[in-house]
């Protein structure tokens, strides 16, 4: 939601300073050499291949080889576009120097951009689920020292789950709302939320692998598909609040446009701010964070060496329908080659993003600087960056967000409970079982 206290009205509002314009004219080269690079697209697997390993009755893996990718050329020639990137990180270097604020944001983006170019011209190589690991993570990191990792995270969220599985009162929602109908509620919704009905628009789409899908000013949703009314609040959450309005904020901003597209390392902050915020907002639900902690362990299955229909078989084992089963499978093998040598490790982002943004939340509150979180906002941004973007924020160069979700525009009910949070988290999980016991 617009906050009255942090409003711009677009990204050219004042004139600029030689400085200024500098950082804007490198901020512009990276945001176009960057823009034919599309992740998703280069390693979707079309239906073709989806129909293939139905009409095998699913006991043969898809026909997916490393052929099969190079007959899908990238729209972009990857030595040129790893000489123009190395080209702009360069000038940044010249004009802004070593230790220039926005120009260190900028010369990451550029590192971090040809290595993506490498991964895609390593599909359906062990090279590309290697550096998927480098961008995205793995399974088996911790998030600090001595303390578990997300494949254990995926394991405890599991245990507690099938506990929650036997309380009636998480009855199966059944999907009654088609695409279209789908389209009309969403639309209605982020208009309401974005104050003007031609800010985004929500359209129906055959060309994504998930339900869904956020661009720069637009929301995807797959036909012949059906929603529940809880789905499309989270939908509305999730893409509408966090994904759509960042890219927003990124694009009102005057100088640091390259805020307005993220690498992968924004991807952990972006999918942890989106979780954290349908939490916050009570647009999650028990499905929902199992479909989250069941991609972290079909992941850490094919980091460990399973193939397709290993991780095919494990999500039929957690009861999902077999065409569910088979996109929550090429979510993780896409990029890579279903025998198993590797997986594409982006899934990975939404729960170890949760984890991050909560504790960091947490931190800020505690430290009385909680005037930091909505910074996150500001665009497609890395929470490592948010020191840097306070700094930038204080200097004008980069402009509060516009968009922000309810839950972080007025801080006072997320800080009171955080402070509940610090001191709750101080007390023996085990010791309160025992103590508890005679109340279960």
């Amino acid at each position: 939601m617009e906050h009255p206290s942090t409003a711009v009205n677009g990204p050219v509002q004042r004139s600029l300073s030689p400085y200024e314009k500098m950082v804007r004219a490198l901020s512009e080269r990276l945001v176009e050499a960057q823009r034919p690079i599309r992740i998703l697209d280069a390693i979707k697997w079309d239906d073709d291949v989806e129909r293939a390993f139905f009409d095998k009755k699913c006991k043969e893996l898809p026909p997916v080889t490393r052929d099969y990718y190079l007959s899908r050329p990238l729209p972009f020639e990857p030595e040129q576009k790893h000489h123009e990137l190395h080209a702009i990180e360069r000038d940044i270097r010249r004009q802004l120097g070593e230790y220039n604020a926005p120009g260190h944001i900028m010369a990451r983006m550029c590192q971090e951009y040809r290595e993506v170019v490498r991964m895609l011209t390593s599909r359906g190589t062990r090279g590309f689920a290697e550096i998927s690991e480098r961008l995205y993570g793995s399974a088996s990191d911790s998030f600090h020292a001595g303390d578990p990792n997300l494949a254990d995270l995926g394991h405890m969220m599991s245990e507690i789950l099938d506990n929650l599985s036997h309380e009636t009162i998480f009855g199966h929602d059944e999907p009654s709302l088609d695409s279209q109908q789908t389209v009309e509620r969403l639309s209605a919704r982020l208009a309401a939320y974005f104050q003007d009905a031609s800010a985004v628009r929500v359209q129906i789409s055959d060309g994504i692998v998930a339900d869904s899908a956020a661009g720069s000013d637009y929301i995807k949703i797959k036909s012949n598909r059906r929603f529940t009314d809880r789905q499309i609040r989270q939908l509305e959450v999730h893409e509408g609040w966090v994904h759509l309005g960042t890219t927003l904020n990124g694009l009102n901003q005057p100088v640091c446009t390259f805020l307005s597209k993220g690498p992968p390392s924004s991807t952990v902050t972006q999918e942890g701010l989106a979780v954290i915020t349908e939490i916050f907002a009570f647009a999650s639900h028990p499905g929902r964070v199992r479909r989250l902690t069941n991609r972290i362990e079909g992941v850490a299955m094919a980091e460990a060496g399973a193939n397709f229909l290993d991780v095919y078989g494990f999500f039929l084992e957690e009861g999902y329908d077999p065409h569910e089963c088979y996109q929550h499978a090429m979510r993780i093998f896409r990029g890579s080659l279903p025998e198993g040598c590797g997986p594409f490790t982006k899934d990975l982002c939404y729960s170890k993003g949760f984890v991050l943004i909560f504790n960091f939340i947490r931190l800020a509150v505690s430290k009385g600087m909680a005037s930091r979180v909505p910074l996150l906002f500001c665009g497609k941004t890395n929470l490592a960056d948010i020191k840097t973007l306070s700094q930038l924020v204080e200097e004008g160069l980069v402009a509060p967000p516009r968009f922000l979700p309810p839950q972080f525009a007025d801080l006072h009910a997320l800080s009171a409970w955080m402070c509940y949070t610090n001191f709750l988290n101080r007390l023996s999980i085990k010791r309160m079982e025992e103590d508890y016991a005679g109340l279960f």
